[in-house]
């Protein structure tokens, strides 16, 4: 193998898989990413057995070939480098790499030893705004489990119904739920429930951050594959049956609280300083026009803040985790958000004003 290639588009490409290249030494390999250099295309491939990912790769070939490289050091390697890199290997466990006067001999691995590229059962794609997938992801992504003993709980359910337009996607860590629906552009076949692990969502969140504005994701039995351009991202899905959401969301809370989304974030943010650590407890006296906010600890003392709202209905006093409702508050975009509510202990539904197609709930805390 012999071929040169630009600083500036190797170390793009390096960056884009330094978080899916596994860091641990279970197999070596998988520290590694695979270089298939081709005269007539070239690419990367990276995978850690749960997530992968192939992206093309613009370098001048001289002798073809394929060499599986230590990815973090041949990233450290090229950000330091100045100028065009020259790559060559004749035996397939070294590489030689040259820019200006650097030059540098890497150990490398037999391209045989990279796991092989998952295949596909039973696909069916979906057309759909890359702008509008970034959205789902970035919306609902907080309220995902982190190392759930639910282990389906750690990611994100995709929901597409047979034969609609409509796709929903939801995360839940068990405390709170965010779901939303956008449009896609190809119906499907068959109604399709599949779970992302929260890694992948959050990688994918970065690929799709580009100058793109539609994007493939073709679902099969175990993965799922988000097609941009010519980079393809693939992931094992997460086995197991995800929880009821829509029997989760409370449609019929009678007291209606319309409150600015920017005021009650900072009066959240100030009371939530003298909470304690692991609850993050705060209280909400709600009343007719105002909402007191306060947050009390044995060893720090207590604070408390006022809110002006919208509200017509009998005095309530409800708890809650600032923490989730900063979270809920900040995935939002309008002035005013909704809370719905019903009593002291049930789930609160929280809106943006005028949007039924974006929803969190959160369940409250006795205090």
């Amino acid at each position: 193998m012999k071929l040169s290639v630009s600083k500036e588009e190797l170390q793009e490409k390096l960056s884009n898989i330094q978080n899916i290249v596994e860091k641990r030494n279970t197999m070596p390999v998988l520290s590694h990413f695979l270089l298939d250099a081709g005269k007539k295309r070239s690419f990367i491939l990276a995978t850690d057995l749960e997530t992968a990912i192939k992206e093309p790769l613009q370098i001048k070939v001289e002798k073809e070939g394929k060499l599986c490289i230590p990815a973090r050091k041949m990233f450290e390697i090229v950000r330091e480098v100045e100028g065009d890199i020259t790559m060559e290997s004749e035996d397939g466990q070294w590489l030689r790499v040259e820019a200006g006067m650097s030059k540098f001999k890497i150990a490398c691995l037999l391209a045989e030893e990279f796991p092989a590229w998952p295949g596909m059962e039973d696909v069916e794609e979906i057309q759909m705004d890359t702008k509008s997938l970034i959205e789902m992801i970035e919306r609902t992504l907080y309220a995902a489990g982190e190392s759930d003993t639910r282990y389906t709980l750690n990611g994100l359910l995709f929901h597409a119904r047979q034969g609609g337009n409509e796709m929903t996607v939801v995360g839940t860590d068990g405390h709170r739920l965010a779901c939303i629906i956008r449009q896609i552009d190809t119906p499907l076949k068959e109604e399709k429930k599949v779970i992302i692990p929260r890694k992948a969502a959050t990688e994918v969140r970065k690929f799709l951050d580009r100058d793109i504005d539609k994007l493939t994701v073709v679902i099969g039995k175990s993965h799922v594959m988000f097609k941009i351009e010519d980079v393809q991202f693939l992931t094992r899905l997460i086995e197991g049956t995800y929880p009821n959401y829509e029997q989760v969301i409370p449609s019929g809370n009678e007291k209606k609280i319309a409150i600015s989304r920017a005021e009650f974030v900072k009066a959240l943010r100030r009371v939530s300083v003298m909470s304690r650590e692991k609850s993050n407890a705060v209280k909400a006296d709600v009343s007719e026009g105002s909402l007191m906010v306060s947050a009390s600890n044995p060893d720090l003392g207590e604070a408390r803040d006022e809110v002006k709202i919208e509200y017509k209905n009998e005095p309530l006093s409800l708890g809650f985790n600032a923490r989730y409702l900063i979270d809920a508050l900040n995935a939002m975009a309008g002035e005013k958000v909704v809370f719905e509510l019903q009593d002291p202990l049930s789930p609160t539904l929280l809106k943006e004003e005028g949007d039924d197609n974006y929803k969190c709930v959160i369940m409250p805390m006795r205090v």
